[in-house]
């Protein structure tokens, strides 16, 4: 459904501090999946210059920040855990009722959020697969924004 544009993404949008270009809403891979306009992966780790080498940061920490979501909502509600074997509308149901109680047990029983947001990850080493065009101009978009004043975050050389 990525592939046929079959999936009700939403439609392009700056990113913060920008007025262009209006970019494409994002899915976050690993190397194993190809890159795609709605789908991006990191670069290989051969030779990257400093520019290449701080997106594969930024989008290996995003995807970690996904997993460990992902890891505590399925641990607190374990039919994440398995197959669903429900309807398409109802699993959709389900998910979307696990993911708003699991925010109201976290807000009454207090959670830091913030704190959340500016824990360093270390950088992850991918391997290669190729992509589209389209995935490659996204991707160079985002590494223009991740090395400018707007979209650079404050450690992220060092963490490199």
């Amino acid at each position: 459904m990525l592939q046929d544009k079959a999936l009700d993404l939403p439609e392009h949008t700056t990113l913060p501090g920008t007025t262009s270009p209006a970019m494409s809403f994002v899915f976050v891979g690993e190397e194993a999946f190809a890159l795609g306009e709605n789908l991006m992966r990191p670069y290989s780790s051969r030779g990257l210059s400093l520019a290449r080498r701080v997106f594969n940061y930024r989008l290996t920490r995003a995807r970690r920040v996904v997993e460990c979501v992902f890891g505590i909502l399925a641990n607190k509600w374990r039919f994440l855990h398995t197959p669903i074997h429900l309807k398409l509308e109802t699993a959709i149901s389900a998910v979307k009722a696990a993911c708003v109680l699991h925010n109201f047990v976290r807000a009454r029983d207090g959670y830091n959020f913030d704190d959340s947001l500016t824990h360093s990850l270390q950088s992850h080493r991918p391997s290669v697969v190729r992509g589209h065009r389209q995935g490659a101009a996204v991707r160079e978009q985002f590494i223009a924004y991740f090395m400018s004043p707007h979209g650079a975050l404050p450690w992220q050389l060092e963490a490199i």
